[in-house]
């Protein structure tokens, strides 16, 4: 008898470990069918417009890869190469917010600011106006002058706004947050009044303008892949992205000021007692971050426009890759710019396309699920740290 209670106990037992973990694996499961169902519907369940007729649920604007392999690989080069765009933004921002706990709003103002400013001294060096100049007509220097002014300009007003309001409110988040706010709603108004004078273009309620890219980033490389050929101009945007990743690694992990760094976010009272000073160390995390926002905003303006409005949209592309990628991490900042870049690219390429014109216009949504289920499994994100 006292055998048969023992295994009885342990049957029970058993039993209610199995209910728990069916309980706690069916959000994962279902996240997991959510994901596998997205990547066979590219690969092979979409459909092509058809001839005649409005389309159902499965017909997209190329259809699936299988169907469409070349339109494919191109929305991938799409997504990839703006994956390096976004984590040359938001690599600032996570450097700034992710490692010395800065919140700072104004990230997408010194984006906006940067554009401008890039796109005047290219007017000036060219001696040409108007919204874009013909690429033939830049040179390679009349394009990385700009740049080069652009982020110590912007820099120099990160380290201003560092020094001068955020250096003493040190770990008050709140209190940051709202001084960078105003900052940023300061800049914005500043750029609409002064920016730009002559030749823009008035795109969503602001003047638009674009910096250009030198002629030779005009040309298209022949990927032998599918007949498809590829812009030169997207493949340099990735090629910076991944020089800024591997440059920014090196400084954090293979230097001493990158060493202190990580160690006065770690324990700046034992960093500060070793005799360091970690504020001017932080000041110069700073005003890289803010020249990491600008040299983003030479690229985005190179390969579209900038206009007065973007900075928000810049900032909260910032918040969406650190927030899926983790706080303080560089690998986090990639792997969210790149999981942001794939939703956000082939959900306008690939929702459904129905007679009411349903529903690419929701692209934008899928981002915010995205968050949703990074959040819900990994709160800190996919490789941040727990607070």
């Amino acid at each position: 008898m006292k055998v048969a209670g023992q295994l009885g106990r342990f049957a029970r037992g058993v039993s209610e470990r199995l209910r728990f973990w069916d309980i706690r694996l069916l959000p994962k499961l279902a996240a997991a069918a959510l994901v596998l169902f997205a990547i066979l519907y590219v690969l092979v369940i979409a459909e092509p417009p058809p001839e005649i007729g409005f389309g159902n649920w499965r017909t997209t604007t190329f259809g699936s890869a299988t169907d469409d392999p070349g339109s494919f690989l191109l929305i991938l080069l799409d997504a990839l190469t703006f994956a390096g765009l976004l984590f040359i933004v938001a690599s600032g921002f996570s450097l700034i917010f992710g490692l010395m706990r800065v919140v700072n709003m104004a990230h997408g103002s010194f984006y906006l600011l940067a554009g401008y400013i890039a796109y005047e001294v290219q007017q000036k060096m060219t001696g040409q106006g108007g919204f874009a100049i013909a690429g033939v007509d830049v040179s390679t220097w009349e394009w990385v002058f700009p740049v080069l002014i652009a982020a110590a300009i912007v820099s120099a007003i990160g380290l201003v706004v560092q020094q001068l309001l955020l250096r003493w409110n040190q770990g008050q988040d709140l209190r940051q947050a709202l001084l960078t706010i105003a900052v940023s709603v300061i800049v914005a108004d500043q750029v609409i009044a002064h920016f730009p004078r002559q030749g823009a273009v008035q795109v969503g309620g602001g003047n638009a303008v674009s910096l250009t890219w030198p002629g030779w980033t005009e040309r298209r490389i022949d990927l032998q892949v599918w007949n498809v050929d590829y812009s030169l101009a997207r493949l340099v945007m990735l090629a910076l992205g991944v020089s800024v990743g591997i440059a920014l690694w090196l400084w954090l992990y293979r230097t001493r000021t990158g060493k202190v760094i990580r160690a006065g976010v770690d324990d700046p009272q034992m960093t500060s007692a070793l005799g360091i000073n970690i504020q001017k160390t932080f000041a110069i995390a700073f005003a890289i971050g803010a020249a990491l926002a600008a040299l983003g905003a030479a690229v985005g303006t190179s390969q579209g426009n900038v206009a007065s409005g973007q900075d928000a949209q810049w900032l909260l592309n910032a918040l969406v890759v650190v927030i899926v990628g983790g706080m303080g991490s560089l690998l986090g900042a990639a792997a969210g710019a790149l999981l942001y870049a794939l939703v956000l690219t082939f959900s306008a390429a690939y929702l459904p396309i129905t007679s009411n014109n349903c529903c690419s216009q929701y692209s934008i949504v899928l981002t915010f699920v995205l968050i949703a289920l990074v959040l819900a499994f990994r709160p800190q994100g996919l490789f941040g740290r727990a607070g």
